[in-house]
């Protein structure tokens, strides 16, 4: 019984910590104007988050795989339906149809 009171008492603690933590940034900045620098640079905040959370999953070559990696030609066939197209809806639709094509058409062995 102790062992899970300290657990939830760590949950609670870091829940806590994490949202005073978003909340002193916002209370912060709720009656200032934020420094144009600031705002400028957290423009680009959301787009390297995606590109950090996306970019490794696409470039990481499975365990004992060939040289081909379709995750690599699926994200580029997104890339340019996003370029053209500028939906949302029709680059993950025509990402994802190209990974399964490109999947199903190449032997376990070269994945």
């Amino acid at each position: 019984m102790e062992g899970a009171l300290k657990l939830w008492i760590v949950i609670v603690a870091v829940g806590v910590l994490n949202y005073l933590s978003r909340m002193s940034f916002i209370a912060f900045f709720a009656r200032r104007a934020m420094p144009p620098m600031l705002e400028r640079a957290l423009r680009y905040v959301p787009a390297a988050m995606l590109a950090a959370l996306i970019v490794p999953m696409i470039a990481a070559v499975p365990a004992g795989a060939g040289h081909f990696n379709p995750r690599i030609v699926a994200a580029l066939v997104a890339g340019v339906v996003a370029w053209s197209t500028r939906s949302t809806l029709k680059t993950l639709v025509a990402g994802m149809v190209a990974l399964w094509l490109l999947q199903w058409g190449v032997p376990p062995a070269h994945l």
